[in-house]
C-alpha cells in the first residue's frame, strides 16, 4: 500500500522540526531557581521539595538560589535579566502581585518580564504570640491589645505575614505597629523573646517552635482548620471575619520557547501532584495546589486587584 502525503503536510512539516529540535537535549545543564526570600521560609522549604521532584524528570538538577531583600525585588530583578533560554525558574507569591504598590519603582515589570507557569501551594499563616504574654485566645489577645501598645512582626513588607498582620488591624480596630525582619529566624527570636507580641507567620515556620512549647498559637487564618494543627482554630471561628493565605507559585521570564516553557510546566505539575510531595507540603502546614500556568495567571490577576485594595485601605508603603 502507497502512503500519499500531502503537499500541505510537506509544506508543514519544517515549522515543526524547530520545535522538536528545541525540545530534545533541554535541559542541558542544571537549572536554576531563584527564590527571593530567606532560607528557613515556606517559599525556600516549598523550592527545594518541588526543585528535587521536578530534576528527576528533568534528568538536571533544580539548584536553589536564595536572593533575598527588597521585599523579594531583588531575587526578582534577576530573574527577570537571566537568559530566555528556560534555565532559570523565578518561585514568587504574593511579592509579584503587590509590590507595584508598595514601592514607587521596580526594576521589574511582573507582567511584560514573566509568564506564571504554576501554583505550588496555598499557605495559611498561623497567629503566634509569646509564650509570656498572658493570653491563650484571640479574644484574649484583642482585650489585652486595647489596653496597650503592640506590635506584629513579619519578614518583610508586602509578604503575606504583614499583610495579614494588617488585615488583622482592620478588621479589629487595634492599632498594631508593623516591624519587619529581614529573616525568619530573627523574627521568630524576637517574638519568643517578647520583643514583639503577635506575628502570622508561616505553618512551617513555627511549628515545631510551637509544638515546643516555645510561642503559643491562637489561631490559623485560612478558611478551614489547617491538617498540621487541628486543635487550632481559625480567625473566623474566633470571632475575627478574617481570611488571609500566602500562595507561591513558578514563572519563566518572558520569551521562553513554548516547548520549553511546555515541559517545565509539567514537570512542576507532575511534582506538585505526586503524593510523597504532596505529603511533604501537607505536613508543613501547607495545602499542595497544582494549577496550570494559564488559570495562576488569572489567578495572580485578580490577587493583585484584591491586594491593591487592601494596601491603599491600611495605607502600606515600603520603608
Amino acid at each position: 500500500m502507497t502512503t500519499r502525503i500531502s503537499r500541505r503536510s510537506l509544506l508543514a512539516t519544517p515549522a515543526l522540526l524547530p520545535m522538536a529540535a528545541g525540545a530534545q537535549g533541554f535541559p542541558d545543564r542544571p537549572v536554576r531557581m531563584i527564590v527571593p526570600f530567606p532560607p528557613g521560609g515556606a517559599a525556600d522549604f516549598l523550592g527545594r521539595v518541588v526543585g528535587e521532584r521536578m530534576s528527576r524528570g528533568l534528568g538536571q538538577p533544580v539548584t536553589i538560589e536564595n536572593r533575598s531583600g527588597a521585599g523579594g525585588n531583588i531575587g526578582t530583578a534577576a530573574a527577570a535579566q537571566a537568559e530566555r533560554d528556560g534555565q532559570t525558574l523565578l518561585l514568587n507569591g504574593v511579592p509579584i502581585a503587590v509590590n507595584r504598590f508598595l514601592f514607587a519603582t521596580l526594576p521589574f515589570d511582573a507582567e511584560r518580564d514573566f509568564t506564571p507557569l504554576g501554583m505550588i501551594a496555598v499557605v495559611p499563616n498561623i497567629m503566634v504570640v509569646p509564650v509570656s504574654l498572658p493570653v491563650n485566645s484571640v479574644a484574649e489577645f484583642i482585650a489585652l491589645a486595647r489596653t496597650r501598645p503592640m506590635n506584629y512582626a513579619s519578614i518583610g513588607n508586602g509578604t503575606s505575614l504583614h499583610l495579614a498582620g494588617a488585615q488583622f488591624s482592620l478588621a479589629t480596630g487595634l492599632n498594631l505597629t508593623h516591624v519587619p525582619y529581614r529573616e525568619t529566624g530573627a523574627a521568630n527570636n524576637d517574638l519568643m523573646a517578647g520583643r514583639v507580641e503577635v506575628m502570622f507567620q508561616t505553618i512551617s515556620a513555627a511549628a515545631e517552635l510551637v509544638r515546643g512549647g516555645r510561642m503559643k498559637a491562637l489561631a490559623v487564618t485560612s478558611a478551614e482548620r489547617a491538617p498540621a494543627f487541628a486543635d487550632v482554630p481559625t480567625l473566623r471561628e474566633s470571632g475575627v471575619d478574617l481570611v488571609s493565605v500566602g500562595w507561591f507559585g513558578l514563572f519563566l521570564p518572558r520569551g521562553v520557547a513554548t516547548d520549553r516553557a511546555a515541559r517545565l510546566e509539567a514537570e512542576l505539575l507532575t511534582a506538585v501532584r505526586d503524593e510523597a510531595v504532596a505529603a511533604r507540603i501537607t505536613g508543613s502546614g501547607s495545602i499542595p495546589r497544582a494549577m496550570p500556568g494559564a488559570e495562576f495567571a488569572a489567578f495572580i490577576a485578580e490577587e493583585t486587584r484584591r491586594l491593591g485594595e487592601l494596601v491603599r485601605a491600611a495605607g502600606i508603603r515600603a520603608d
